[in-house]
């Protein structure tokens, strides 16, 4: 990733708070979607980032992956633990704003604008039972264009190219973490859609492969610990060590006394 390919743009009118040395707008999750739809509707350029733990812990190691975070035009609360870390070091986060539910939220948002949407990533037969799906549930929903995650590094230039000349505005991308934020922050500007979003696994669940939590669940920001019990081989390590390494961070921060977090200020 490098540093000039994209530029904050725009005014953003919330708060932007810095939470262990990264942004975060401080939103409900009501204000985020209209925030970004006010900002689709104007033309500007905007990419949207969700962090949860493990995304703190991999950019505290990864200086590109910081850098594209800085650089994002919003910046939201996916998980628990910034929450957490915002309480513990006397920061104002008004809640979770998770990225499949802010995918969820814009898809009618797109029916209703007639705002074309292009999926891209998963598996071949997920994205394309994502989009029947949300062509079902949206009625009006023009999906532009879908196209599976297995491709080649040498193949990506081609695959922003038929994302181009889809005429998308608003583009998904379920590549997995940190792969999707490497990939926007490669080819966002040669896209040609207004905003785009990474959403993990999100198409699973648009798609009825992956079984999300019960709701209090995901109220109470467990829906790391849920994923884990499903599948406690393939990810009690990276959950238990990611947030283990999360909370040391945090008391780092707290021990320094305000190094970790600023007080809220208007965005640029």
């Amino acid at each position: 990733m490098t540093g000039d390919r994209f530029r904050p743009l725009g005014r953003v009118p919330s708060l932007r708070i810095e939470l262990l040395g990264l942004p975060l707008d401080a939103l409900t999750f009501d204000e985020t979607v209209r925030l970004i739809v006010d900002r689709i509707a104007r033309g500007e350029p905007t990419l949207q980032v969700s962090l949860n733990a493990a995304k703190y812990v991999r950019a505290a190691e990864d200086p590109l992956l910081r850098g594209f975070i800085r650089r994002a035009h919003v910046v939201s609360p996916d998980g628990a633990g910034p929450l957490w870390a915002a309480r513990r070091l006397g920061l104002e986060v008004p809640e979770r704003v998770p990225g499949v539910d802010l995918m969820l939220a814009l898809l009618p948002e797109a029916a209703r604008h007639g705002w074309p949407v292009f999926l891209l990533g998963a598996r071949p037969e997920v994205v394309e039972r994502a989009a029947a799906e949300a062509t079902r549930r949206w009625p009006g929903l023009q999906v532009a264009g879908t196209h599976h995650g297995y491709f080649r590094a040498d193949e990506e230039a081609a695959v922003v190219e038929q994302v181009r000349q889809s005429g998308a505005r608003l583009l998904f991308v379920a590549l997995g973490s940190p792969r999707q934020e490497r990939f926007l922050d490669r080819w966002f500007a040669k896209t040609g859609v207004t905003y785009a979003q990474g959403v993990g696994g999100g198409f699973d669940v648009l798609a009825g492969v992956a079984r999300r939590a019960p709701e209090w669940i995901q109220r109470a920001g467990l829906e790391g610990v849920y994923r884990m019990m499903l599948e406690p081989r393939k990810r009690w390590r990276r959950v238990v060590v990611d947030n283990a390494r999360f909370i040391a961070l945090v008391l780092r921060a707290a021990r320094r006394r305000g190094g970790g977090g600023t007080r809220p200020g208007p965005a640029p």
